[in-house]
């Protein structure tokens, strides 16, 4: 993964960013554990820690996320926002996300219910981030979202129908893989972080393959992996 424009502060560290960068790629991409990303690369000839990766993504995931997220086209106006469960330590936790007609993730936020404050604080932080307000809300039956709706969102159209948020639904499914790859989140703290920088990565090299063909798609991820 190439750094972006603004790139971060590499100062003191032994490897180059091309390798930390690497390391920090394979890890938000693919389902690998540190281990694996160290065995990778001491095949290679790179001979580091798991715990140097660990630190790695923890300091830099963000910062290219950030990138990724700044650069990319605006995002749709048809935001399809669902919340799922997440069991950490023994405790319920929802994960609220919203993405919008073509998949592309907009926003995550982990909180303890799913209420109406829950749902205000979620939305407040989907207009903040992205700075427009779209032209509909796509959301199941949960009366939480129709009521924080009527006040953070009162003009724009919602739709409430369990079978019209299956976009939403989806968006789901690599989360729930990666949590099985890490044997849960630990911390509700640790479920934010990761899954913040976890979405814009993904979304941005892993295209749609099946709207592409074989020629389009190969051109296209050149051009991301440059990007």
């Amino acid at each position: 993964m190439k750094i972006m424009t603004t790139a971060p502060n590499y100062k003191g560290y032994r490897f180059p960013p091309e390798i930390i960068s690497h390391c920090t790629w394979l890890y938000f991409r693919f389902s690998l554990s540190f281990r694996d990303i160290e065995e990778i690369m001491a095949e290679r000839g790179i001979i580091l820690t798991y715990e140097t990766i660990r630190q790695w993504t923890l300091k830099f995931g963000q910062t290219y996320a950030n990138e990724l997220r700044r650069h990319r086209p605006r995002c749709g106006d048809k935001w399809y926002i669902d919340e799922v469960y997440l069991k950490i330590n023994g405790k319920m936790h929802y994960l609220w996300r919203a993405v919008d007609q073509d998949g592309n993730v907009l926003d995550i936020l982990v909180q303890s219910r799913r209420n109406k404050k829950a749902a205000k604080k979620f939305f407040r932080k989907l207009l903040k981030g992205l700075q427009y307000v779209p032209r509909v809300i796509i959301t199941d039956k949960l009366a939480s979202y129709a009521a924080a709706k009527r006040e953070i969102m009162a003009s724009v159209e919602h739709r409430q129908h369990k079978g019209l948020n299956n976009q939403a639904e989806r968006s789901h499914q690599p989360t729930r893989q990666r949590e099985r790859t890490m044997r849960r989140f630990k911390s509700p703290g640790q479920a934010q972080r990761f899954l913040s920088a976890f979405g814009p990565i993904l979304d941005h090299f892993r295209p749609k393959r099946h709207r592409l063909t074989a020629e389009d798609y190969r051109a296209r991820m050149q051009d991301r992996f440059l990007a």
